[in-house]
């Protein structure tokens, strides 16, 4: 928001101040200066000051706003405008009615005056400065006198046609009120286009015409016009998630919109608009201003907040100041202060050195506990005027269960080349699975749904990066899944995913370079496992039908008690296609919480004995039918290759036109070792033939050379 400080000048006493003080007063005091404007203004030099706020601070979003910050955080005090106005009786006359069917809170508050004899519209000239100013160009028409009250009040009113509506209606006064829209209603609004409204939307009516979307537009056959004599001002406080889910699902968004979604407040509603009245009077002597509609909703009575000098020592620390090498705190009486400058109405005991505070309904939504009111403290004092110190740890926390084993995985997978990355827990509602868990209010559709698995995510980086010329990424990632259980309660549950593969690499100098196979990859998720002391099994399941695995590279892991640990398998060829990514990409997800139990259920570390005798390496080919699952074969050999053999690995495995239909080329090595003596070749010779004679004839294997 471009702020005038001239303008700002009126309310508070800033001549004196340095700029570079002013803005870094701001910055300390929680409102980013983004830009200064310098300008000139009939020949007059100027100043302005680009500001944001955050989002809790409606309050600060006008002139008068920004003015009570300032005061607060220069420590000024203020200043009677010479254009400043005083309400007379409106508040005692005003009678306000009990607001009716929109929802709840919808409205807090609603506000409408009929003005008549409006003859001219002609803007004063000191208006239009103060709107160039602010950066706005003026028009010199009632649209001048609308920005006006905004800039300097922060609230938006609406300009109706009185006469239009009387016409449209054929009656000579009308009753107005806040209503749900029919489904599939129409409604033309002033910016030309057509809406599709439903019955989540609010209208304000008159009678039974939609005159506006409530907060958001008008209806443009009630727009008012040049020839317009006649006005219906609307002022009203709607609520802040309201505007904002309309807003969204009109796909609109107006200057008067965005003033709702910031949570306005009524406090000074009714000053602003006698304001915008009087200004409407200075060119219309015989201007009439008649109370058309008052509806309000009851507010809550704010409870006091209980502010404890020793919660403020203790949050804020000691301030830069010392006293016979001790530390000093900010003293009682500055606390005082500082709630004083803030406005805020508070009851101080002396003897328990405690603050009762009344926060005004200006500062509800931002102050709502006893660590709000020292963080306001602080900001007045300035962060930067308290020593930084880090707090004396006398003991360090013990790791837990979980740590560990997140510890002990991260180690593994570290070793075996993976990088860890992390992704938002919130994700696309059309990712390659169906994201049961909607969010209802999603402030993006990229993070509309809570994910149901870690592994689309993994996938999306390695796209992305194979877009940007970046080699293939092999990581893992720990995150929180969601879902649903059978009675439709969520459950959200930590799991490990990881993804690897798809680039060639060269296992020996001497090879080619080539993408690792599916055993390979199988091989390297039971390497994980066997440093993490765990032991699984693998099952197939090709009932399983989902959009990621390959439909026939898929398994299903389990521990030796049975409990499922997770998934493993090879991506699916269409989905690699789709993102133009490599099909060789094998994809993990575990369930952390099953591998910690395991762990813990395995206290007692198992070592192996090392033997001191050489090894014998022996390499058997053989072309093998491909229903013969590779585990049959390991047990085979191990229960016939003798106490010597020690381990059997896969080295690989061929499919080409020299091998029969539904037949493949295996290459295994078999590693012999004993503990007690060193083995003759002669020996382990003949267990080898014994070995080949079982292949053959237990599964008709015939043996390469």
């Amino acid at each position: 928001m471009q702020i005038s400080l001239k303008w700002v000048n009126e309310l508070v006493n800033i001549e004196t101040v340095d700029l570079d003080s002013l803005i870094e007063k701001l910055t300390l005091g929680g409102f980013e200066v983004e830009k200064i404007f310098e300008f000139e203004i009939n020949n007059e030099p100027q100043l302005a000051l680009d500001i944001s706020s955050t989002a809790n601070r409606s309050d600060s979003l006008s002139i008068q706003g920004i003015s009570v910050e300032m005061k607060a955080v220069l420590n000024k005090k203020s200043k009677i405008s010479p254009y400043s106005l005083q309400i007379t009786d409106w508040e005692q006359k005003i009678k306000y009615q009990s607001i009716i069917g929109t929802g709840e809170n919808d409205c807090s508050k609603f506000l409408a005056v009929k003005i008549e004899n409006l003859r001219d519209t002609s803007v004063p000239n000191w208006v239009k400065n103060k709107l160039i100013s602010s950066g706005l160009i003026p028009l010199n028409n009632l649209l001048d006198f609308q920005n006006y009250i905004l800039l300097e009040s922060g609230y938006p009113f609406v300009f109706y046609d009185f006469d239009k509506i009387c016409s449209k209606l054929n009656i000579s006064e009308f009753n107005l009120s806040l209503s749900k829209a029919r489904n599939n209603q129409e409604f033309i609004a002033s910016n030309n286009l057509s809406y599709q409204l439903d019955d989540s939307t609010l209208l304000v009516k008159a009678n039974e015409i939609s005159i506006s979307v409530a907060g958001i537009i008008e209806n443009k056959e009630f727009a008012y016009s040049e020839n317009t004599n006649s006005l219906l001002i609307e002022g009203s406080i709607f609520n802040a998630a309201k505007i904002r889910q309309q807003s969204r699902n009109l796909g609109v968004r107006t200057d008067r919109s965005a003033r709702y979604e910031k949570s306005l407040k009524n406090t000074y509603l009714i000053k602003s608009l006698y304001k915008l009245v009087s200004l409407l009077r200075i060119s219309n002597s015989n201007l009439i201003c008649k109370f058309h509609t008052s509806l309000e909703t009851v507010e809550c009575t704010l409870k006091p907040i209980y502010l404890r000098y020793q919660t403020v020592n203790e949050i804020l620390g000691p301030i830069n100041e010392y006293t016979q090498n001790q530390f000093s705190y900010i003293k009682p009486e500055t606390v005082t202060n500082y709630l004083d400058r803030l406005n805020f109405k508070f009851f101080y005991d002396i003897d328990y050195l405690t603050w009762k505070v009344e926060i005004p309904h200006s500062r509800s939504d931002d102050i709502t506990r006893e660590i709000d009111l020292i963080e306001e403290i602080g900001r007045l004092h300035g962060f930067n005027n308290f020593l930084t110190t880090l707090p004396k740890i006398k003991k360090i926390g013990d790791e837990d269960y979980s740590y560990q084993t997140r510890k002990k995985i991260t180690s593994c997978l570290l070793n075996l080349g993976f990088n860890e990355l992390i992704h938002y827990s919130l994700v696309n509602e059309t990712t390659f699975l169906d994201n049961e868990i909607k969010l209802l209010n999603p402030l993006l559709s990229d993070y509309s749904s809570l994910r149901s698995s870690l592994l689309p995510n993994l996938i999306k980086t390695v796209q992305e990066n194979l877009k940007q010329g970046n080699l293939f990424i092999e990581g893992f990632e720990y995150g929180h899944i969601f879902s649903r259980n059978s009675l439709k309660n969520l459950k959200e549950k930590e799991h490990v995913a990881g993804i690897f593969g798809g680039v060639k690499t060269k296992l020996t100098w001497a090879d080619s370079a080539k993408v690792i196979m599916w055993f390979e990859a199988k091989g390297k998720i039971e390497k994980l496992f066997k440093q993490l002391n765990l032991l699984i099994y693998c099952k197939t399941d090709f009932s399983f039908k989902n959009t990621i695995f390959h439909p026939y590279r898929y398994a299903i892991l389990e521990l030796s008690n049975g409990s499922k640990l997770g998934t493993f398998g090879q991506i699916h060829p269409i989905l690699a296609n789709r993102l133009s990514i490599p099909p060789e990409i094998y994809l993990f997800e575990f369930d952390i919480e099953v591998v910690q139990k395991q762990i813990q259920n395995k206290k007692l570390t198992v070592y192996k004995e090392y033997s001191l005798y050489p090894k014998i390496i022996k390499d058997l080919s053989f072309i093998i039918n491909q229903e013969i699952t590779f585990e049959q074969l390991e047990e085979t050999l191990y229960y016939n290759g003798t106490q010597f053999l020690s381990s059997i690995n896969l080295l690989d495995e061929y499919i080409g036109r020299s091998i029969p239909d539904n037949h493949t080329s295996l290459c295994l090595q078999l590693v012999f070792q004993s503990n007690e003596g060193t083995l003759q070749n002669k020996d382990i010779e003949n267990i080898i033939s014994n070995l080949q004679l079982v292949l053959n004839q237990k599964f008709g294997v015939m043996l390469r050379q």
